[in-house]
């Protein structure tokens, strides 16, 4: 888009952008460092393809570094700092605001990273009250999950496990190695890493987790019934659930204008 396109884009009412938010990180021996930006960037792309281009909802650039120390001591994978990322939103969302941006939404693939996002976007909401900053988890909210998945695996398969192994078959097939590991158990127990009764690594009552203490393949999950039919499904639910947000979303005038209390 120029920029002359980009100036008229942006007077429209209600314009929203949506920035794909991703990961450098290990995703086991079968998937690449890069996956949750692949996947925000495809399933974003997918949806507003299927949205009525009259709308004003426009893409950003992937941010394809994120926040994910969790998976330190894994070769390929780099973090940036909480408080680079959280400047790093303020900054370029400070901008946006400026010029005339009046909701954005931080469409997040990375799960390790849903807090900071939450936080990064209070800030920025404070910062520049002119915009609604929404920040979402790409998994989250999604229905039918539950009739796809097995219940352990969509309680306990947290990282590169059944469902994003399967994505990324449906996605990019000749991205995805051989190995189907299953290593790394936190739930049965005989595991030393199975959390007592009503704690978690993830949920109600949760722990800063790090994969090199659960896994020898990086792989929190179990990724051996993986295949594309499954991901065409998970990909569907995902398009699905998303292109009917985004369309309450346009068809609104939310969230409320900042009350001068908060400015």
């Amino acid at each position: 888009m120029p920029w002359p396109d980009a100036a008229k884009a942006l007077q429209c009412p209600g314009a929203t952008l949506v920035w794909p938010f991703g990961a450098m990180e290990q995703h086991g021996p079968q998937l690449p460092l890069a996956t949750d930006a692949l996947f925000a960037e495809r399933i974003l792309d997918a949806v507003l393809r299927e949205l009525s281009q009259d709308l004003p909802i426009w893409s950003l650039p992937p941010q394809t570094i994120g926040f994910s120390p969790e998976h330190r001591g894994f070769p390929g994978t780099v973090s940036l700092s909480a408080d680079l990322l959280i400047d790093l939103i303020k900054d370029v969302g400070g901008q946006l605001a400026e010029q005339g941006v009046k909701r954005l939404v931080l469409f997040n693939a990375h799960g390790g990273q849903i807090g900071l996002l939450q936080a990064a976007a209070r800030e920025l909401a404070a910062q520049s009250p002119s915009m609604a900053v929404l920040p979402c988890f790409i998994w989250s909210g999604v229905s039918g999950l539950s009739d796809l998945l097995p219940d352990h695996e969509l309680r306990h398969g947290l990282h590169a496990g059944l469902a994003e192994t399967s994505l990324m078959l449906a996605l990019e097939p000749t991205l995805v190695g051989s190995e189907r590991p299953a290593d790394g158990d936190h739930s049965s127990a005989g595991s030393s890493s199975t959390p007592p009764e009503g704690w978690s690594l993830e949920g109600d009552s949760p722990m800063a987790w790090f994969t090199a203490d659960l896994s020898e393949s990086g792989v929190v999950g179990d990724s051996r019934g993986a295949d594309s039919a499954l991901g065409h499904q998970l990909q569907t639910q995902l398009i699905r659930h998303w292109k009917t947000l985004f369309t309450s979303l346009l068809a609104s005038s939310w969230p409320p204008r900042a009350d001068p209390r908060r400015i």
